[in-house]
């Protein structure tokens, strides 16, 4: 399977609404996000068009999409700056998704390259994330992406969730 992994673009905010919706409907999204489907479909444009800029080139943030060789967009990773709890400057990654039909072709492992290639050109060392402690699946993919638990673990709206760190580098393969 081929793909590319870009940033997204100011314009293309109806894209990545359309996405985030279907990742929303994806049966773990009770788990993996802090959102819901009825809540993300009743957004207004301006919240789209303005959640886009924010992580297009020239926002604070950037989200990377998979795209496949047909246009069809497959897969998403955002990163924003953050802090953890112990108030070490971090780039967290947030909703991770990509589409049943195109996990396990290396997809994600591209897109927190792209992640990573973003905090080191903001000066930050580690990738951080939450993953709920029943979302076995995130888990290994994170996993096998380099990622390891820090030993914290947080509390949320959806439950409690592990938090895991990789350094910013590529995990070489």
């Amino acid at each position: 399977m081929s793909f590319t992994v870009r940033r997204v673009e100011a314009g293309e905010w109806e894209r990545v609404r359309e996405l985030r919706l279907r990742s929303l409907q994806d049966p773990v999204a009770a788990l993996a996000f802090l959102d819901t489907f009825e809540n993300a479909s009743a957004q207004p444009d301006e919240f789209w068009r303005q959640r886009t800029a924010n992580a297009a080139p020239g926002g604070p943030n950037a989200q990377y999409v998979a795209i496949a060789e047909d246009g069809e967009w497959f897969g998403s990773a955002t990163v924003i700056p953050s802090q953890t709890s112990a108030g070490r400057a971090t780039a967290l990654v947030v909703g991770v998704y990509v589409a049943d039909g195109h996990r396990g072709a290396g997809v994600i492992e591209v897109l927190f390259d792209e992640c990573a290639a973003w905090a080191a050109d903001h000066g930050y060392t580690e990738l951080t994330l939450e993953v709920h402690v029943d979302n076995h699946r995130a888990q290994a993919a994170y996993e096998r992406c380099g990622f390891t638990r820090t030993g914290e673990i947080t509390e949320l709206a959806n439950g409690r969730e592990y938090v895991m760190a990789r350094p910013v580098v590529p995990v070489l393969r």
